[in-house]
């Protein structure tokens, strides 16, 4: 198992019920970063969607631009932004801006669009998006990187393009491909050297799917003289954390259902199947969410990273299974008793503790000899 130190974040697609405002809902998502930010975790990544009424932002460097004046230290990724759907050259102009807006911090997540109804909404042969992805990757990174490109596809035209703005981040901002099951995200990431952000979830069945991508990663990237960072493999995870696991359970009776009906009823590879009555009882028992208290995190983490054979970031799946205040109190606890675990933070003042304990009773003989000495002292003056 890998000996990357592991990192924490979200992956805010988003995902909200039908009944909510959605002027609030966008407030309630910025301040969400906000909170993470104060938290201490490490980067959010911002979904792009277009339909299906539940995952509701539509441009994610529009947020990212909002939220990077509002916080001072987490990373903002675009999670993912569709390529197939805009032209390669106004995408990447548009992230070098970003990348000067948020000094840095913006990081640049892509794949092919996840769904199917967003794409027939502009025309756009879905069977074809993976290959439209791979001709605009082949073309923004050059871009991003100061580089003139010319390319002709069935989509697009490039006629001795180049940015205006070098980027902020050299020689480009960080960037990462989606991957889910399948080996094309493996394959493309592997080829630039790109990290890869697995979403398939956390089941043994998904764990052992992210080992055999991560194997033809570095195969890919070995053949491409890349250089294969595990640091840069990201594994989403549907968690809900509170102080006991019926606490945690009665807290997503809140919205777990309506969540389950549009993986049910929307996504075209959900992780909730169709015959599942109590989506709750599911998705525990199948292990495809850790719902439970931080030790359970913790055992759950681990046994992700044994199955998976290590990954650099875990990001939590942002939901409203929990409501508010419930699910504000979630990313506290992990914040206090899961991070500091997993980055080494406990270690040294455990130590300090058992040491000092360990000395106690000398301490405690040569504070009070002190003491005696110095009264002994104020006594004798006295006389």
């Amino acid at each position: 198992m890998s000996d990357v130190q592991t990192r924490f974040g979200v992956f805010l697609a988003p995902f909200h019920a039908l009944n909510e405002n959605p002027t609030l809902m966008f407030e309630r998502d910025l301040e969400l970063i906000m909170l993470l930010d104060r938290l201490g975790y490490e980067e959010a990544w911002i979904g792009e969607h277009h339909s299906g009424g539940f995952e509701t932002i539509a441009a994610p460097e529009v947020f990212i631009a909002a939220a990077a004046r509002e916080t001072r230290h987490i990373r903002l990724g675009t999670g993912v932004r569709s390529l197939p759907y805009t032209h390669p050259f106004m995408l990447a102009d548009s992230m070098v801006q970003l990348d000067h807006m948020t000094r840095g911090r913006a990081m640049f997540g892509v794949g092919p669009g996840a769904l199917p109804s967003d794409a027939a909404q502009m025309g756009i042969d879905a069977r074809q998006s993976r290959r439209m992805m791979e001709e605009a990757i082949d073309v923004i990174i050059p871009l991003l990187e100061g580089k003139r490109v010319s390319a002709e596809t069935d989509w697009f035209t490039l006629n001795d393009a180049k940015l205006q703005h070098a980027s902020f981040t050299r020689p480009r901002m960080e960037m990462a491909v989606t991957s889910v099951r399948s080996p094309a995200g493996a394959l493309l990431a592997g080829r630039y050297g790109l990290g890869l952000l697995s979403l398939g979830g956390q089941s043994d069945e998904a764990l052992a799917a992210y080992a055999k991508n991560w194997a033809l990663y570095e195969e890919t990237a070995a053949a491409n003289g890349q250089i294969a960072d595990r640091g840069k493999f990201r594994i989403a995870a549907q968690m809900h954390i509170s102080d006991t696991r019926e606490q945690a359970l009665k807290d997503i009776k809140f919205g777990v259902e309506e969540w389950g009906r549009y993986a049910r009823d929307v996504l075209p590879l959900g992780p909730v199947p169709k015959d599942v009555e109590n989506v709750a009882d599911f998705i525990v028992e199948s292990r495809r969410a850790i719902v439970g208290t931080p030790d359970d995190a913790i055992r759950e983490i681990e046994l992700m990273q044994e199955g998976s054979g290590g990954f650099g970031v875990v990001m939590f799946m942002c939901h409203d299974w929990a409501d508010w205040e419930a699910t504000r109190r979630s990313y506290e606890l992990f914040a206090r008793h899961v991070i500091p675990h997993f980055q080494g933070q406990f270690e040294g003042r455990r130590e300090s503790y058992t040491a000092a304990a360990a000395r106690q009773p000398e301490f405690r003989s040569a504070a009070a000899d002190g003491v005696a000495n110095a009264t002994e002292k104020y006594e004798s003056g006295k006389s």
